[in-house]
């Protein structure tokens, strides 16, 4: 016998193919948020990180914020939507902080899987590149 949760269903009769699962919980996208606003606040008060840099999260965020309440609206209206590969581009630039914050807001994009996992791939990849540039250049290797 086993012991595993039985998994919801991937498609519901009025939209078939979906790919629905059970979201994660909201505390995980809380965390994440919080680290990662800790650690830019260290970096720019101890490592020197420029200014512009959390600048431009936040208005990065601020932009995917819009766009994933605008497509929220949109997908309860019919109406046309943002494209999944625009939001997450956004995400990958500096947005993702405030996509994050939407998409629990909102509850937009928080069980479709497929979208989850690029999602949170594509905020691994910033947060990836931000390491290597505050190491190289706000760390002080080649000390811009």
């Amino acid at each position: 016998m086993s012991n595993a949760r039985p998994r919801p269903p991937l498609a519901t009769p009025d939209r078939p193919g979906r790919d629905l699962s059970q979201p994660l919980p909201p505390a995980l996208s809380w965390i994440a948020l919080l680290v990662f606003a800790v650690g830019i606040a260290i970096a720019y008060l101890v490592w020197g990180l420029a200014w512009w840099v959390p600048v431009l999260y936040g208005a990065a965020s601020l932009v995917a914020f819009a766009a994933y309440g605008i497509d929220k609206s949109a997908a309860r209206r019919g109406a046309a939507r943002i494209s999944e590969q625009t939001l997450l581009l956004l995400g990958l630039i500096g947005g993702w902080p405030g996509a994050i914050v939407a998409q629990q807001l909102f509850r937009h994009k928080t069980r479709k899987r497929s979208f989850r996992r690029v999602f949170w791939g594509t905020v691994a990849v910033n947060v990836l590149l931000l390491g290597v540039y505050v190491y190289l250049v706000a760390g002080g290797v080649f000390g811009f």
